[in-house]
């Protein structure tokens, strides 16, 4: 797929922010259902941060709870998300999930499988909440292709406020980045400014869906490739956020630029001289620096 085409492309989402349900609740199935009975067209449906991994304790508490509702990515967890995907025939992004890695790390994981039943793409935050988490972070970001709608990339909450995940996501070809939450703290004021500068500075569609109260602050949102707010759940009720967005937007706004001005993606010639990055013992070579494309990421 040309995933820079000027072909119209949309994609009807459901962002469900709702409170966590408790480890081994087995009521996701109804819960997915049920939205999809209030909007039938959904072809994406998405879940927060921790939402099958609800614990009630704190400190050594809660570490222990987490650890002890972590799978392996291979595990029966996994199976039975892919085939509730699979029987309902769309995309789901259940939020994250406490993953149990091979070496006995713990990670905070999100998923998304197919309508075919299958798992589609994982991400291990890479920034996890220090000093308040406990997960082990990821080595990598993830971008997931979404047969006939586009490409999705991954970030978890913290992750928001490091711009290295944004622009690489970008840059790996993402036109939707799928941010779950759990922001139980004052701070998701600054994270609803995050998701906007996030979407405006890389051109890409935002969708930062938080858990419901009382646990959460809520204040889920969506958030176009301009930074235009396209739907928003103020407040921390219970809702579902329903949009569909073009994913051709994408493609139109870096060719036109935000606001018809701005061309970031466009920045650099071929004639420029690679610019050295010392914070990162890297540098910034300006014929790698526009998005990629189909499989070259």
């Amino acid at each position: 797929m040309d995933y820079f085409s000027s072909m119209p492309r949309p994609l009807p989402i459901a962002l469900v922010q709702a409170p966590p349900r408790p480890v081994g609740d087995a009521g996701f199935a109804d819960e997915v259902e049920a939205v999809l009975r209030r909007f039938p067209d959904t072809r994406l449906a998405a879940f927060p941060e921790l939402h099958l991994c609800g614990v009630d304790g704190e400190g050594d508490e809660r570490t222990g709870q987490l650890r002890a509702a972590a799978e392996p990515l291979a595990g029966k967890r996994t199976r039975a998300l892919a085939e509730l995907a699979g029987d309902l025939g769309i995309w789901l992004a259940p939020g994250t999930v406490c993953e149990a890695g091979d070496h006995g790390e713990l990670f905070n994981t999100a998923l998304v499988f197919s309508p075919r039943g299958q798992l589609a793409g994982w991400y291990r935050k890479v920034f996890p909440w220090r000093p308040h988490e406990p997960y082990d972070p990821g080595d990598r970001f993830v971008v997931a292709d979404l047969a006939d709608a586009g490409r999705v990339g991954f970030s978890i909450c913290y992750d928001a406020w490091f711009p290295e995940v944004t622009r690489h996501l970008a840059w790996m070809g993402a036109e939707l980045v799928l941010n779950p939450v759990q922001t139980t703290t004052p701070d998701r004021a600054q994270e609803l400014v995050l998701a906007r500068a996030n979407a405006i500075v890389n051109q890409v569609f935002v969708a930062s869906v938080n858990t419901a109260g009382p646990f959460g602050m809520g204040d889920s949102l969506l958030v176009g490739p301009e930074g235009d707010v396209l739907a928003a759940l103020p407040g921390n009720d219970h809702g579902v956020l329903a949009h569909t967005i073009d994913l051709d937007e994408v493609a139109r706004v870096r060719r036109d630029g935000t606001a018809g001005t701005n061309r970031v993606w466009a920045q650099f010639t071929p004639a420029d001289a690679p610019l050295d990055l010392p914070l990162y013992q890297g540098r910034i070579n300006p014929d790698r620096w526009r998005p990629r494309e189909g499989d070259d990421r």
